[in-house]
């Protein structure tokens, strides 16, 4: 009965390398396990960088902003202040000037840039017609007024120009 347990038994090489397959099973499933937590981890911070870029991708424009932001403040509270006569008036017109030009210089250093149209050949990708008038001082189809001026961001058009076009002038009768 010994020799039909022998027969059942693996011989002790089989033994060591069954258990050696084993082990390394193991040691292969915890380093899938690792590998695994390490890419949920990296996507957890993956997301969680795209969603402070999302969040903060103004910031540098805001802290350029807010100079202009107070300017404008300063200047709401010296046209309403007591003793506003025309030398105030003059000087509210000069800082509200200069708070303009801070704002488009703070604009442009993002890649912000104003669309030219007045004297311009109406362009449909950059200009929106708002009116045509006739004008026969003007080529047909030429900026005549600039109602709201247009931008764009690095080529990209973020508002259209909203412009007034002269038209030829109809003739009556012809």
């Amino acid at each position: 009965m010994t020799e039909s347990m022998n027969d059942t038994m693996p011989p002790d090489g089989e033994v060591a390398d069954l258990a050696a397959l084993q082990a390394e099973n193991a040691s292969l499933q915890d380093r899938l396990m690792r590998a695994l937590a390490e890419t949920e981890n990296v996507r957890r911070r993956g997301e969680r960088g795209i969603e402070d870029a999302r969040k903060f991708a103004v910031q540098d424009l805001a802290r350029e902003l807010l100079p202009v932001a107070d300017n404008l403040h300063r200047a709401i509270a010296a046209a309403t202040g007591a003793g506003a006569g025309p030398a105030a008036h003059a000087s509210l017109l000069e800082g509200v000037g200069a708070t303009e030009r801070m704002l488009t210089s703070a604009l442009e250093r993002f890649g912000v840039r104003r669309i030219p149209a007045l004297g311009t050949r109406f362009d449909p990708k950059a200009h929106e017609a708002m009116q045509e008038v006739e004008d026969a001082t003007q080529a047909p189809g030429t900026v005549i007024d600039v109602m709201e001026e247009g931008f764009t961001l690095h080529d990209r058009l973020l508002r259209p120009a909203r412009v007034v076009v002269a038209r030829v002038r109809s003739r009556v009768g012809a």
